[in-house]
């Protein structure tokens, strides 16, 4: 009894540590807040039913984020999917971006909603996280277009101001080279950080599987 009240507080650390990673990966990835949007808009709450150990977890979808129990939510009398999988079926499918990996967990429910959840679960994939955060960056750095085109259309306005315009597209040049450097060390920062989420999570989850099987 002692062991079953000590795993079960363990598993519900896991589960807040888990759901954090996952906000954490929710922030950095416009992407995937898009996967997630229709399961949030829904309020889908889906079954994770894993094979050694043998754990069943509830992933309930909503706009604060994937809020993860133990437990089905109240109010609920049965969940709108159910994933039935080994515990390194389910790293495998979350660790990378990966149509056939994914497709092999075994899933039940309305087939809309599945192929929804299928597409969140291939979003979590790091190598997709990592170039919606370069597609952003590189996002920031365009914004500076529009600056240089009022800055030439200035100079055709303004002709006798020629020298300040040049002056001051100087400066920009700088600042503009300025601007990369800073989001190259941005890049860095947020892929260190997003690879330190994932590798926590997978941690943590391994923690657990060692912990049932020992």
């Amino acid at each position: 009894m002692k062991r079953s009240t000590l795993s079960h507080s363990f598993l519900n650390i896991v589960l807040v540590f888990i759901e954090s990673a996952l906000t954490l990966l929710l922030r950095l990835d416009p992407e995937l807040r898009k996967a997630a949007y229709p399961l949030a808009k829904q309020g889908t709450v889906v079954c994770l039913r894993l094979y050694l150990p043998h754990v069943q977890i509830f992933a309930t979808f909503s706009y604060k984020g994937v809020l993860l129990d133990a437990k089905l939510p109240a109010g609920r009398s049965e969940p709108d999917v159910i994933i039935n999988a080994y515990s390194i079926q389910v790293l495998n499918a979350i660790t990378t971006h990966d149509s056939e990996t994914t497709d092999k967990l075994q899933m039940r429910g309305e087939l809309a909603q599945v192929q929804l959840v299928k597409q969140f679960i291939m979003q979590l994939g790091l190598g997709s996280l990592i170039q919606s955060v370069i597609k952003k960056l590189k996002g920031g750095g365009n914004k500076s277009k529009p600056n240089d085109a009022e800055m030439e259309e200035k100079k055709n306005n303004y002709k006798l101001r020629i020298k300040e315009q040049q002056i001051q597209i100087s400066a920009l040049t700088i600042k503009n080279r300025e601007l990369e450097t800073t989001v190259k060390e941005l890049h860095s920062k947020q892929k260190a950080l997003t690879i330190t989420a994932v590798i926590a999570a997978i941690v943590a989850i391994g923690a657990l599987i060692m912990l049932f099987t020992s």
